[in-house]
């Protein structure tokens, strides 16, 4: 066995396939965007086929980049945007409506009706989560009753749910497995978290038939093989785990008191509590961290909606700059007296706030606010959002004290962006020298179940920093900017 590892990315935007080495080196990508849906306002949406495609597109591409053949693969892990849901099915494989995207926003409405009801505090019990559309349960039963005759088949078990992990575990093995694993299941607001289960009550509160659940597997487990004739050869398929989740584990957090934050499309925090299930009163979730050997780690998270997706706006909607990557250097130009604060609430606003109904707006703007004002503010608006996040969790966890922040993703590219972070948190923030953290994760799973990597122990000490960035900021320069963006999230908020 050559001891390659394959693993998928299926992201928000794009698809990626990494192969690595034993050594964990790269040694082939594949990537392939494919198209956002935005068929009304607040409403997201994925094509099942074009994401499907562009995996497999992505998977070929690596394995030839790698100049090697399916057979040299010792074991696929699996890592995906989280909440994302589809219905399809069974006989075919189908979906019976697009993928309602994570971000979407069509069940606020019912989230609302819910919460007036008085069914948020059972529901954050059992899942850690809050009653928000950004997560499964109310996606899944917007799809029974609203795709026609899809509830009446549900109950005769002809179709199947499943995050986007469960969707390409089902097509890789030809139909021949139905599971996900359990940091997806934690995110569905369908299974309790601390009973490491589907809950019967939660399935009677969303109108959600069990017949439509996939088996929640360990991140590491057999996850069956792929269908010969996809590459050819059968790969098994031996770790998922849901993208935060996945980036954590490559940043190798798993002491508690890690802290590790992820920016994408969106911005996500996690901090390890270990065996301890925090309950936040800060409204950040409780959440799987990862559950291996049927022992489970769980964390506090914070959300942020819109992080890369602002700069994907500033490059494809104002059409500023050509290229993502040159935010930072206009950044960077920008006039420092002027005070130009970005709130990128284009689908609401995640944690710690959870206005479904808030939308995206720019305080400060003069005449002689131009691009590069523009820019900078969507940048900080990434870090002061951390900064929420990391205030709160440390409001909830006494234990994590002025952790080092340990950063992924495709904007911490930017030393200008990672420089602010490190001087608004007044904390060091360490990049690793493996930026591909979240696709390592999905790796680390799948070949140390496969016996071709390390353990767990000997995983962690492989982890290699980049650069630290050390707070430079004036205090007094901190206190005033975060004032600024306090007072433009006030302005913004709608509860």
């Amino acid at each position: 066995m050559s001891g390659y590892i394959l693993a998928i990315d299926q992201g928000t935007t794009s698809s990626r396939a990494i192969v690595f080495g034993k050594d964990r080196t790269i040694a082939g990508v594949g990537q392939k965007e494919f198209t956002q849906i935005f068929p009304q306002d607040g409403w997201v949406e994925h094509d099942p086929e074009e994401i499907w495609d562009s995996v497999v597109w992505a998977i070929r591409k690596a394995i030839k980049e790698a100049g090697i053949e399916a057979r040299d693969i010792a074991a696929i892990g699996i890592t995906n945007q989280r909440e994302t849901t589809l219905i399809w099915d069974r006989a075919t494989g189908k979906a019976i409506h697009n993928a309602i995207v994570w971000q979407d926003r069509r069940t606020a409405a019912y989230c609302a009706r819910l919460k007036a009801a008085g069914h948020e505090k059972v529901v954050t019990r059992k899942t850690g989560l809050l009653l928000d559309p950004y997560f499964s349960g109310t996606k899944v039963k917007w799809l029974l009753d609203n795709v026609k005759g899809a509830r009446k088949r549900a109950t005769r078990g002809e179709l199947a749910f499943g995050t986007v992990d469960s969707f390409l575990i089902w097509r890789l093995t030809g139909g021949k497995v139905h599971a996900t694993d359990a940091t997806n299941a934690g995110r569905t607001l369908l299974f309790d978290i601390e009973k490491n289960r589907w809950d019967k009550g939660l399935l009677e509160l969303f109108d959600v038939p069990a017949v439509l659940l996939p088996e929640v597997k360990d991140c590491a487990d057999d996850f069956g093989v792929t269908d010969e004739s996809l590459f050819g050869a059968a790969i098994p398929i031996l770790g998922v785990a849901g993208d935060q989740h996945a980036a954590s584990i490559g940043q190798a957090c798993f002491e508690p008191g890690m802290l590790k934050s992820t920016y994408g499309t969106g911005c996500f925090a996690l901090l390890n509590t270990g065996a301890d299930m925090v309950r936040s009163k800060n409204r950040l979730l409780t959440t799987i961290a990862y559950r291996l050997d049927g022992k489970t780690s769980y964390a506090l998270e914070g959300s942020i909606f819109i992080a890369g997706a602002a700069v994907q706006w500033i490059r494809d909607g104002l059409k500023l700059v050509k290229h993502a990557s040159e935010t930072g250097p206009l950044a960077r130009t920008a006039d420092p007296s002027q005070n130009v604060y970005m709130v990128p609430a284009f689908v609401g606003l995640g944690a710690p706030w959870w206005d479904a109904e808030a939308r995206g707006a720019i305080y400060g703007l003069t005449r002689n606010s131009g691009p590069a004002e523009i820019a900078r503010a969507a940048l900080e608006a990434v870090c002061y959002q951390t900064r929420d996040l990391l205030e709160a969790m440390h409001k909830d966890w006494k234990g994590g004290g002025n952790t080092v922040l340990r950063v992924d993703g495709g904007m911490v590219a930017s030393d200008w962006t990672m420089q602010f972070l490190a001087d608004v948190l007044d904390a060091p923030v360490d990049r690793p020298v493996i930026l591909e953290t979240t696709a390592l994760g999905a790796a680390w799973l799948a070949g140390s179940k496969a016996g071709v990597w390390p353990g767990m122990t000997e995983f962690a000490t492989s982890w290699a920093r980049d650069k630290r960035f050390e707070p430079q900021m004036d205090a007094g320069e901190r206190k005033r900017k975060i004032k600024g963006w306090d007072v433009a999230v006030r302005r913004t908020l709608t509860i």
